[in-house]
């Protein structure tokens, strides 16, 4: 469980950078910054702790104090990211490829612990990695990165599919494959986002007008 609470950690860190960027991005008062980091950063977790039936980890003391660090220290040096727009638009990418593998290795070694089978596993490690993202977006309006980015599903189901794999034939994971896991996954989410590559869609092979 220990190694559930550190990519814990990295998730909420991440997510919340992310949420707080969308935050100065969509020019939100100070309260609606931090609503928009604690969204983001506990939003998948929530999901997953509940589907578990455990105490979802934002009522524990230094889950909500993580966030809330990072808002302020977001504050004090919030002039830099308002006035370098494409600084600003490279660190969210960054902390939202962050954020999503994290997440998604988090809720996919918990669901392993819990012996789900492999639907299961990949299920509850995509909720985690999504939930916070989705429901950010959707506060604000927009359409889900989800739904619109570069493979962005496919890096949790990545990383479910890799632990769960692994912990069949191995029995447990360790912490050599969760790096490898964790650091493959964010450069595939990096390159994928660099290189544009997109899922394909009906409309490439199939165009009617409406």
């Amino acid at each position: 469980m220990d190694v559930v609470w550190i990519f814990d950690i990295i998730g909420i860190i991440a997510f919340a950078i992310s949420g707080f960027l969308v935050g100065i991005r969509k020019q939100f008062d100070i309260l609606g910054i931090a609503i928009m980091s604690a969204i983001t950063s506990f939003g998948g977790g929530i999901i997953r702790d509940s589907i578990v039936s455990r105490m979802p980890f934002v009522f524990t003391f230094y889950y909500p104090s993580v966030t809330l660090f990072v808002v302020f220290i977001g504050c004090i040096i919030f002039r830099k990211l308002v006035n370098d727009k494409i600084e600003q638009k490279i660190l969210f990418i960054v902390m939202d490829a962050i954020g999503l593998v994290a997440f998604a290795i988090s809720g996919a070694l918990l669901a392993i612990d819990i012996n789900f089978n492999l639907f299961g596993v990949i299920i509850l490690s995509f909720l985690t990695a999504v939930g916070g993202s989705i429901t950010r977006d959707t506060i604000i309006n927009e359409i889900p990165l989800l739904l619109r980015s570069e493979i962005y599903g496919i890096i949790a189901i990545y990383c479910a599919l890799v632990l769960f794999i692994y912990s069949y034939f191995f029995d447990e994971y360790n912490i050599y494959i969760i790096s490898f896991v964790a650091t493959s996954a964010f450069l595939l989410r990096i390159i994928a986002y660099i290189k544009k590559w997109r899922l394909p869609t009906l409309t490439q092979y199939y165009k009617q007008d409406y």
